[in-house]
């Protein structure tokens, strides 16, 4: 039955994609799913209070994407990180993800940075607040994901300041890290980060920071949305250093690679397509990049809609979609985030996630959403 979103009539696709869980871990690339959390719909808390997070649901998206082979990013942008949830409740989702993967075997990494610190900081106290956090990650028995921080953003004079701080924590980890950069488009706060508002410049300190201690960094997640970048990065790493792309309109082509590499995978735009994803990699596996583009080329156009700008509101979409294909019971968010993307772009959303056959039940998927536009005051 024909469905009228706002921007336009659509007919609704009858049946899913056939991509049943494979625990079988994939061969060829390494990826891991930025997982978003789910939050407690009838906890009774005001705007001023700590979040409410459904334990339960949100483990139960985890164990859904170690089922189907990927690891799990945890605790990063996509948990809405410095968007709603404080260093308490990551510290706490850390815990007990780092739990509920060694109890099924599961991959997992989770982000390691300074959100404790609520105001003005010195050097020190963001080296403090790095060193509490890695800590806890590490303390977990998961791997540490070194975030970007605000608060380095904002006390650094200059690049030796990066170089410094990011040699003491290197130092101070236990095992190889994953040094995240993530650029103003996701977060404004970020702007300038290494040290330079010139790419080149920050790119340079980057790859610096790498260099001097290769041993440390297991690999980099790059999210600055630019593919070219990305490439000219990958192939200055020093050998055995991993590049993870974050970047959410490319990565298909990224992680396909060419002759010269290709990128491994940390992408939140793989928590809605997490099965889909783990099946274009297993085709990939064979040697099949044909067969893997055709399979996730077609996905681009869904993560630019969700990924467009503002881009850091793309969470919103991800549980909009986590809400529709049956993840949980609700559409709210921690923070009161549900509300900022419009109705016009989430009924998008539905559209091409729906063409795509993500929902494992169609039917409920049409049937939240019709629920959504009632909300709403109902189809015109």
């Amino acid at each position: 039955m024909t469905i009228q979103l706002p921007q336009g009539p659509y007919e609704p696709r009858a049946t899913p994609l056939d991509l049943a869980p494979s625990g079988a871990p994939l061969a060829s690339r390494t990826v891991f799913s930025a997982a978003h959390v789910v939050a407690d719909p009838y906890a009774d808390i005001s705007p001023d209070d700590p979040v409410a997070v459904d334990w339960d649901a949100t483990l139960a998206f985890r164990r859904h994407l170690w089922s189907h082979g990927l690891g799990v990013a945890e605790a990063m942008d996509t948990a809405q990180r410095g968007m709603g949830l404080d260093w308490a409740g990551a510290g706490e989702l850390i815990r007990r993800s780092a739990a509920e993967a060694k109890s099924v075997g599961g991959r997992i990494a989770c982000g390691v940075g300074t959100d404790q610190l609520t105001g003005p900081a010195t050097l020190p106290e963001v080296r403090a607040a790095y060193e509490e956090q890695l800590a806890l990650v590490e303390g977990s028995g998961a791997q540490a994901i070194l975030m970007a921080s605000r608060a380095l953003a904002a006390a650094a004079n200059g690049p030796e300041d990066y170089l410094e701080t990011y040699a003491h924590l290197l130092r101070q980890a236990t095992e190889p890290v994953v040094l995240h950069w993530l650029g103003p488009m996701f977060d404004p706060a970020l702007e300038g980060y290494w040290g330079s508002a010139d790419l080149d410049a920050a790119t340079d300190t980057f790859l610096k920071v790498i260099a001097e201690h290769p041993d440390k960094v297991d690999g980099i997640k790059i999210s600055l949305l630019d593919a070219e970048r990305e490439v000219d990065v990958r192939r200055r790493l020093p050998g055995g250093v991993r590049c993870y792309t974050g970047d959410d309109f490319n990565y298909p082509e990224l992680i396909a690679g060419d002759d010269r590499g290709f990128s491994h995978a940390l992408l939140g735009i793989f928590d809605p397509l997490g099965p889909l994803a783990a099946h274009a990699v297993r085709v990939l596996d064979t040697g099949d990049v044909e067969g893997f583009r055709a399979l996730l080329d077609p996905t681009v156009e869904l993560s630019r809609h969700l990924f467009k700008a503002p881009t850091r509101f793309y969470k919103t979409g991800v549980v909009f979609l986590a809400w529709l294909a049956g993840h949980q019971e609700h559409f709210t968010m921690v923070g009161g985030l549900q509300s900022a993307r419009s109705l016009p772009h989430l009924a998008k959303a539905y559209e091409l996630a729906d063409g795509l056959g993500l929902f494992p039940d169609p039917e409920l998927a049409e049937a939240r959403m019709r629920a959504l536009l009632t909300v709403h005051g109902g189809s015109r």
